[in-house]
């Protein structure tokens, strides 16, 4: 029995060894017996191959998606952030340029003028316990300011101030139904009364009988006695529309201010009027029509064909 078991173990070494000589020998002629075995067992693996990746990648995509999506809106929050500070940002430089424009255009007015002012900064607009029409301004006791001044723009008349606090001031509004201030026709001796109405227009009620207004005449204010509550020749406003009634003791106008009061960001307090009256020198002037050019084009005469000899 044990030399039965010995043959066979020698058999099959023998096997072996031939079995390894025969595809040496096949490997070095050239022929790809491994790389065929290999291919089989790849083509034989391919179809689990498939059912695993098709089994396990949704998995390992679904963990990728959570990551990549909590990434993206990180960043999409970052860019919101960016996008609010931006628009905040264009916003102020769009208020600041607005306001240097009005205080520019406030200076040109106050120094063609004389007027001596202090500047101030619309913070609230709105109505008070008293009036409908006020503003509140940055300015009060601190830069010696005092009830009854005129408060000015670059177009024209803002308004009045009513009450001074230590830092701030309220300013009754030229277009509260309250507000009363006498005014003259500019270029002439018309005086009248022109009063709020809360809207962007104000009723003139001329105080002559006699006298007559027409449409697109410009109002200054009168001025008072002390200057105040009113320095003379601020421009008010402008005609837009008469009213001829036959029970008026004198003609009533509509006129409609120069300042738009709902756009107010910088004014200013007029603290001493100059000595002499400015007149009519702070009326805007009228749109200068814009000259025609009329463009004559000559002909070019046409050459005479010279006779061929």
């Amino acid at each position: 029995m044990r030399q039965r078991g010995d043959n066979r173990s020698r058999l099959l070494f023998v096997i072996l060894i031939v079995t390894s000589l025969f595809f040496i020998t096949l490997d070095l002629r050239g022929v790809q017996v491994m790389s065929g075995i290999r291919s089989g067992a790849q083509t034989v693996l391919a179809p689990f191959e498939k059912g695993a990746s098709a089994v396990f990648s949704p998995v390992g995509n679904f963990f990728s998606d959570v990551v990549h999506l909590g990434r993206t809106r990180a960043k999409l929050k970052r860019l919101e952030e960016q996008n609010a500070s931006l628009r905040k940002t264009l916003i102020d430089r769009k208020s600041a340029d607005a306001q240097i424009k009005q205080l520019k255009s406030t200076l040109d007015l106050a120094g063609t003028a004389g007027y001596t002012i202090v500047n101030a900064k619309v913070i609230s607009q709105g109505n008070s316990t008293s009036f409908s029409e006020t503003v509140t301004i940055d300015v009060g006791a601190n830069k010696h300011l005092t009830r009854d001044m005129t408060v000015i723009c670059g177009e024209g008349l803002v308004g009045v101030v009513k009450v001074v606090y230590p830092n701030t001031s309220l300013v009754l509004l030229a277009s509260d139904p309250s507000f009363r201030i006498g005014v003259r026709i500019a270029k002439s001796q018309q005086i009248g009364i022109l009063s709020g109405q809360g809207t962007d227009h104000a009723v003139l009620q001329l105080l002559d009988s006699q006298s007559s207004v027409n449409i697109g005449d410009a109002l200054v204010a009168r001025g008072s006695q002390g200057d105040k509550p009113f320095v003379p020749g601020v421009p008010v406003g402008s005609v837009s529309s008469i009213s001829h009634s036959s029970g008026a003791i004198s003609e009533i106008a509509e006129v409609k201010y120069y300042v738009n009061m709902n756009a107010l960001g910088v004014v200013a307090v007029v603290v001493k009027a100059p000595l002499a009256d400015p007149r009519d020198i702070l009326v805007p002037k009228p749109p200068q029509p814009v000259p025609t050019v009329t463009v004559f084009v000559t002909p070019t005469p046409t050459p005479t064909p010279t006779p061929s000899k």
